[in-house]
């Protein structure tokens, strides 16, 4: 497939996940399993409206003369936004090692425990299959397919 093309196989391949993640959770039999269906389907519209961003500033700088850079410059950026794409369906966790701060789910910076030299910081454990349900497979099918990369994972405190 040439590179022209990428950016619209990329949306059939989110359009088509997002319409399979929606007739899944018609199955879903409790609300947290309907709330990771719901988190999955925002986020696939959300990489779905960044790739038509890339799609519609390539067709503008095709169409208009770019004398400059500026067009280029906001469709780079954009491609590297949507190749760092990444959604996160439960909790979220960030680490600053030199600060030795950690916040959860873009929330409040805490300071680690320190007892004595070691420093504990909270960890995260994967879903299993079981507490996914059915997104199991599609999120390792959408992974694959798209290169986007999916976090289901819970916060865990020692």
């Amino acid at each position: 497939m040439s590179n022209d093309w990428y950016y619209v196989h990329q949306l059939a391949l989110l359009a088509g996940f997002r319409l399979i993640v929606l007739a899944n959770r018609i199955g879903c039999t409790d609300n947290f399993s309907r709330a990771l269906h719901d988190r999955l389907a925002d986020g696939l519209a959300c990489a779905m409206a960044r790739a038509r961003s890339i799609m519609a500033l390539q067709g503008e700088q095709v169409c208009e003369p770019d004398l400059e850079g500026i067009t280029a410059f906001q469709l780079e950026g954009e491609k590297e936004c949507f190749n760092r794409f990444q959604i996160t369906l439960l909790d979220d966790l960030e680490i600053d090692f030199a600060t030795r701060e950690y916040r959860v789910n873009n929330g409040e910076w805490h300071y680690a425990d320190c007892e004595g030299i070691e420093i504990s910081y909270p960890g995260t454990i994967g879903l299993t299959d079981a507490e996914l349900g059915g997104l199991g497979p599609i999120i390792r099918d959408i992974s694959h397919e798209t290169g986007i990369c999916i976090s289901a994972a819970r916060i865990v405190c020692d």
